[in-house]
């Protein structure tokens, strides 16, 4: 496992640990959770403006129904 070090102001310090606190989380599990669900969040971001920019180029709808034809899988 790897530290990684942080400075901080006190005032922000207290702030995250009082947080940590409140959510019943060490810091380090706050921290950790935390970044990681921004890089989620930023990854999702990426994925549907590339979708919206496909869409645009190729404005194709498809059904339920039709999804699951394209999905289908023959013998």
């Amino acid at each position: 496992m790897t530290t990684i070090s942080l400075r901080l102001e006190d005032t922000d310090a207290q702030l995250i640990k009082e947080y940590a606190g409140i959510k019943q989380m060490t810091v380090s599990e706050l921290i950790r959770q935390t970044v990681l669900e921004r890089i989620a969040e930023e990854f999702d971001l990426h994925a549907y403006k590339k979708a919206v920019e496909t869409f645009r180029d190729v404005p194709a709808t498809y059904t339920h129904k039709e999804v699951g034809e394209l999905l289908e899988v023959s013998p």
